[in-house]
């Protein structure tokens, strides 16, 4: 499955803060669609490396948890300097 589009928290749309990520829209599946990212975070602990993002070298999504003990997704690190996820279109 690939991540291809995300929706930002209102307010964020210019954030380069993975955790201002509210939803990502996932293709590949039996049901695409827009996903909550906690939802995503519950289905990745379940299925790792089942999701990558859709930019060159195709990172997988992992889950991640912020300071807060917010649920949210990230790419995994790679040599470029903001996370691939936050690349892709926004809506």
């Amino acid at each position: 499955m690939k991540a291809t589009k995300i929706k930002m928290k209102t307010g964020c749309a210019q954030s380069n803060n993975t955790t201002e990520i509210s939803e990502i829209y996932v293709e590949g599946c039996t049901n695409p669609g827009y996903f909550a990212k906690e939802s995503l975070y519950d289905y990745l602990k379940n299925n790792p490396d089942s999701i990558q993002v859709n930019i060159y070298p195709y990172p997988n999504l992992i889950p991640a948890l912020s300071s807060n003990q917010e649920k949210y997704v990230r790419s995994e690190p790679n040599d470029t300097p903001n996370d691939n996820l936050l690349k892709l279109p926004r809506n």
